[in-house]
């Protein structure tokens, strides 16, 4: 299944505002501190569009339109504040900020573009998905860390030129932290879920290569992440008391439950009543027709018939089945997109 949203460079962008009475020239220190947090605001709006497109668009296309705008964005301000000169030498001041969005612009490119790679193969394993996720919190950390150094660095150029501070989150900065706690409930939970959603997987692979061994094993795990998912996700936090996905995830768990517990062992009995007829087919093969006695024929035949209203049976058991799965996985993804869509800001 296609987890549809990867978290990236959800950060809080608190940036300080500030109040002075001194004019707002740029021959003085609260100008030069105005044009650093211009710059830096053009960066946090550049953010939180890549945010919402992370969210709320369907469009790869446009979400990677957006990542670049943002490098761009980092780009354009570094240069700007290269060639602006610090008012009477701060140039502490303007060194910490550039190395903030130097670093800003360096996890973009290379954390996150090994986490894009993490992503390619994070469905085809639980461990893998696990990683990916905490791949996204490390890198969104990094960001968090990055983000609080330029805070310290405008607080102390302000205490050093006596500018006042209002220490506050602007809106944007509000709305990023929003999707923070949207992104981090929609993927403790994905976790509980896509746990035994890739062990279904595995265990469906099995069943298509008739190997019951691999059935019963991939099937007893299964019914074990699901009962324990069950349990696990009654323990995340909600979101503004939104159960919504914790709701969808338990209807997919009690799906592989039951699946485990009363379907699967009707599809265990075919394959087991077709090993005995190939047994019986092969036996009676090997057989001239004279050699065959009238109880081996009988027997035959009546496997035969049984094994017809089986093969029947069998079919209609795995499309009901399929049914049933693509409308549970269904459900959770639509879940998923009208949780985002619900909590996370569209302006």
């Amino acid at each position: 299944m296609k987890s549809n949203y990867f978290r990236l460079l959800l950060i809080v962008l608190c940036v300080l505002s500030f109040q002075t009475t001194t004019a707002q020239k740029f021959k003085n220190a609260n100008a030069y501190l105005s044009f650093i947090g211009k710059e830096n605001g053009k960066i946090s709006k550049s953010m939180w569009n890549y945010t919402k497109s992370l969210a709320h668009s369907k469009s790869p296309r446009k979400v990677e339109g957006d990542r670049k705008r943002l490098l761009k964005s980092i780009e354009r301000a570094m240069i700007k504040i290269k060639k602006a000169t610090p008012y009477e030498g701060e140039d502490t001041y303007k060194t910490r900020v550039l190395e903030y969005m130097d670093l800003y612009s360096s996890l973009l490119k290379n954390d996150y573009a090994k986490i894009v790679d993490m992503k390619e193969v994070a469905e085809q394993s639980y461990d893998f998905m696990e990683a990916y996720i905490l791949a996204q919190e490390l890198a969104d950390k990094r960001m968090q860390e990055a983000q609080q150094s330029y805070a310290e660095a405008q607080k102390d150029y302000a205490a050093r030129n006596n500018i006042k501070l209002i220490d506050k989150e602007t809106e944007l900065g509000k709305k990023m932290k929003i999707s923070n706690e949207v992104f981090d409930h929609k993927n403790d939970v994905f976790l509980v879920f896509f746990r035994s959603n890739i062990q279904e997987s595995f265990m469906l692979e099995a069943l298509s290569s008739n190997d019951i061994s691999a059935i019963q094993q991939n099937a007893n795990a299964l019914q074990t992440f699901a009962k324990e998912g069950m349990i696990a996700v009654d323990t995340i936090a909600l979101y503004k008391e939104d159960k919504a996905l914790v709701k969808a995830t338990k209807e997919a768990l009690q799906f592989y439950i039951d699946e485990t517990e009363h379907t699967i062992p009707k599809l265990l009995e075919f394959f087991l009543l077709n090993e005995k007829f190939q047994t019986i087919k092969e036996a009676i093969d090997k057989k001239a027709p004279k050699d065959r006695t009238k109880k081996e024929i009988d027997t035959y035949n009546n496997m035969v018939n049984e094994i017809n209203t089986a093969v029947n049976d069998f079919n209609t058991t795995n499309e009901k089945l399929n049914k049933e799965r693509t409308k549970i996985v269904t459900q959770w993804n639509a879940a998923s997109a009208k949780f985002l869509s619900r909590h996370i800001p569209k302006e």
